[in-house]
């Protein structure tokens, strides 16, 4: 076999000296090809040459390890013995989208040799492993990803080898979670979704509780998640100094959803932070109340609420709702406003623009809508971990349009 190299090629940099395959090398191996089958099926042409390259490889590997080519004498010192040499070959099946494929590994007597192409104990080619954890993160079940991949690359694949494949992703999960954040944040917003995981024996309604925390320079980053069966001020105040320890100094306004407990730890680690009762959630529960006829007056008269020009107006406006028709008929809407009022005032302060980024928190609902999209697909968890693994799979995607600035 040829393998030409040009020095210098139209389109390309002159000091690129990459070999190129001759095509009489091409055309020979074209002979009898007459279907697609005879390039890319079983025992075709690519099939052949990807094993011969990759035996070949490893084959220069055990070379440099003995440091004498096949069939050569080695040269040794007077009086010393050879202690290790070439021990035939064993079979490898290794595991592609391709399918498989079945190579020789060489072999030394001593059993020292290490290859580094295809390491000792490596069944799957590179990057078969991300096709898998690709497709867990678009929310494909176990079941799924083995009909796929035996459906569509002719390969079976085990459950266990599913599931070794995403347990890897645990560490990077906890590498995420524990990494170092910004000195302090404008606005960090606190949401919950709510997810179905199997905890001692029965499937509980669990909360996943996402930070979304917006920079100084309006870029947007996930801070954590956290899941917990019950909230509390003691498991707020754990997240808020888990927050502190990472680094975060300052939240300038946390923007929550009546959490409870929420507000006290939140001051009890950021002393100087404000909190915010986010408006839209705070409308959603007061529509909860109406009829379907009844929601849009009501929402208008709430509107005149929180776009009111200071806090003393928008307290006057309330009263006018609580007084009026549809304060009497839902007095209901009254309790839970002044329940929160509160935390809902602070935003008075600023001016409307940045009264707008707090109250439509349109950033964490598209989050929540994009990660709901891949966990409808499940019925349930099997732990705690398996749910947070998807999901930060799922914010791995989502976040990777947000480093464009625009």
């Amino acid at each position: 076999m040829e393998v030409t190299m040009h020095k210098e090629q139209e389109g390309r940099d002159p000091g690129d000296k990459r070999p190129e395959i001759s095509p009489a090398i091409i055309e020979e191996l074209m002979k009898g090809y007459e279907r697609p089958e005879d390039l890319i099926g079983p025992g075709g042409i690519l099939e052949q040459l990807t094993k011969r390259l990759y035996e070949r490889v490893l084959g220069a590997e055990m070379t440099h390890h003995l440091g004498y080519e096949k069939g050569q004498v080695p040269k040794m010192e007077a009086g010393r013995k050879r202690e290790n040499h070439r021990n035939g070959t064993s079979k490898k099946t290794l595991v592609s989208e391709d399918g498989k494929l079945e190579i020789e590994v060489p072999r030394d007597r001593t059993g020292e040799f290490e290859p580094q192409f295809i390491r000792k104990g490596q069944r799957r080619f590179r990057g078969f492993d991300s096709k898998i954890i690709g497709m867990y993160a678009q929310g494909m079940t176990v079941r799924e990803i083995q009909a796929f991949l035996e459906e569509q690359y002719k390969v079976e694949v085990s459950a266990d080898l599913i599931c070794t494949v995403t347990d890897s992703v645990w560490e990077d999960v906890l590498e995420w979670q524990s990494r170092p954040l910004e000195r302090m944040y404008p606005v960090v917003f606190f949401d919950a979704l709510r997810v179905k995981i199997r905890d001692e024996g029965t499937v509980k309604n669990k909360a996943v509780y996402l930070a979304l925390g917006i920079q100084r320079d309006g870029s947007k980053d996930v801070l954590g998640l956290w899941i917990q069966q019950t909230e509390g001020a003691k498991f707020w105040l754990g997240v808020m100094n888990e927050l502190r320890h990472r680094g975060v100094e300052d939240i300038l306004i946390a923007v929550m959803d009546g959490l409870k407990g929420f507000p006290e730890a939140v001051t009890a680690v950021f002393s100087e932070a404000q909190t915010q009762t986010c408006i839209v959630h705070l409308i959603r529960n007061s529509l909860s109340f109406c009829n379907w006829k009844e929601r849009q007056p009501v929402a208008r008269e709430l509107k005149r609420i929180y776009n009111a020009e200071s806090a003393e107006v928008a307290a006057k406006r309330l009263e006018e709702f609580a007084a009026g028709e549809w304060g009497k008929k839902l007095p209901a809407i009254v309790q839970i406003w002044r329940r929160v009022w509160e935390q809902v005032i602070p935003f008075f302060a600023f001016p409307l623009e940045i009264r707008k980024i707090l109250y439509t928190t349109n950033a964490i609902e598209s989050l929540n809508m994009q990660l709901r999209k891949v966990l409808k697909t499940r019925g349930h968890f099997p732990n705690d971990e398996a749910a947070a693994k998807l999901i930060y799979l799922a914010l791995r995607n989502i976040t990777k349009k947000w480093k464009i600035r625009r």
